[in-house]
């Protein structure tokens, strides 16, 4: 008999046993998981899948069980699981030649990205309802020349005013997409306030949540493919549904972006919306950094600068908006934050190099 239970990741044998059961399918665990469920046959585990916020991820059946009707269970369990922790509508990734077995359980295509993922929904909140509700805001965006760019802003920077002051000047209207994942040091909220302080004075720029489909928990499928084509899933997914269905909805013919010259994960992501938005008739404008000095301007530097309380450098790099906050008190207990980690990962590093130079005498 198949009974089904949830897997607690707290234990490290339980999460031992999913780890090497996804690697037979290809498929590799990652963080961000909230919840886990496994199906088991006497014990042995024959099916998992998992809930990370509303995205279900790391499906994977047995091949001696599949065609069995046990996808659908693992939806059921995972959709309650969801229904339980308050959450309405779910997200779903699979291979592009697997989106047919979901659409069967009334999940719809949001994008795919051949050869390597494909996104689909379920429930409320869609993608077309977050399109609704920013056309309801900003207008339809019709007869005018209307640009975009994303930001995280982790924190705004003179760089990110430079960017913005560009993009105004080459447009009619500009939006900007606050990126709303709050996977970075300074939270969402403050990220999205510092935004529209930053660039308050400008005519003619709206700031909006990026919401569950612009460089999210939902576009960046990192768990399901390995080596290098992870990164070219991601970036192209992601690409894929801005260009396919997001500029479409709001008019948007151009997007603006920051040049990388270092950055794997970035330069990745510009070469994927070079490539993508040129078969869509969306315009990709690469402006060179904000540089004060010799250094660039960029949030990393800043965070560094908070680091080591080198304020001379955070002066150069942030407009007075961002000064302003980084003095309050919510400001402060973010640069605590900032302190600690630092301090964390440098005691990690030192007890690493520790551990190394004693195997290696050890080995002498």
């Amino acid at each position: 008999m198949i009974t089904e239970r949830e897997i607690f990741l707290t234990d490290p044998e339980e999460k031992e046993k999913v780890i090497e059961f996804l690697k037979t399918f290809d498929l590799t665990f990652t963080g961000n998981i909230d919840y886990t469920m496994g199906l088991f046959d006497d014990g042995k585990l024959i099916g998992t899948g998992s809930l990370g916020g509303r995205v279900m991820r790391d499906i994977a059946i047995s091949e001696d069980y599949q065609k069995k009707g046990l996808t659908r269970r693992i939806i059921r369990n995972l959709q309650g699981e969801s229904f339980r922790r308050g959450i309405t509508g779910n997200q779903i990734f699979t291979k592009p030649k697997n989106v047919p077995v979901f659409e069967h359980m009334g999940f719809k295509p949001v994008a795919v990205a051949e050869p390597y993922a494909g996104l689909l929904e379920h429930g409320d909140d869609t993608l077309d309802d977050y399109l609704h509700r920013i056309r309801t805001i900003l207008g339809s965006g019709e007869g005018i020349n209307r640009g975009a760019i994303v930001m995280n802003c982790n924190p705004f920077t003179l760089g990110h005013r430079s960017l913005v002051e560009y993009a105004v000047n080459n447009c009619d209207e500009v939006i900007i997409f606050a990126v709303q994942e709050d996977r970075s040091i300074f939270p969402f909220s403050h990220r999205f306030s510092l935004i529209k302080q930053g660039v308050k004075d400008m005519k003619n720029v709206s700031v909006v949540s990026g919401g569950n489909y612009i460089i999210s928990n939902a576009t960046f499928p990192t768990y399901f493919i390995k080596g290098t084509d992870e990164l070219a899933a991601q970036t192209k997914l992601d690409a894929t549904v801005f260009a396919t269905r997001i500029a479409p909805a709001l008019n948007i013919t151009v997007r603006f972006v920051g040049e990388e010259p270092t950055d794997k994960t970035t330069l990745a992501y510009n070469q994927a919306m070079r490539e993508v938005f040129s078969n869509n008739g969306i315009e990709l404008k690469i402006i060179p950094r904000e540089q004060k000095g010799n250094q660039i301007v960029s949030a990393s530097t800043v965070r560094k600068a908070l680091s080591e309380d080198d304020w001379e450098t955070i002066y150069r790099m942030v407009p007075k908006s961002t000064l302003t906050y980084l003095k309050s008190p919510d400001g402060q207990e973010i640069i605590r934050k900032i302190k600690m980690l630092d301090a964390f990962k440098a005691m990690d590093k030192k007890e690493k190099t520790t551990t190394t130079k004693k195997r290696k005498v050890a080995k002498k």
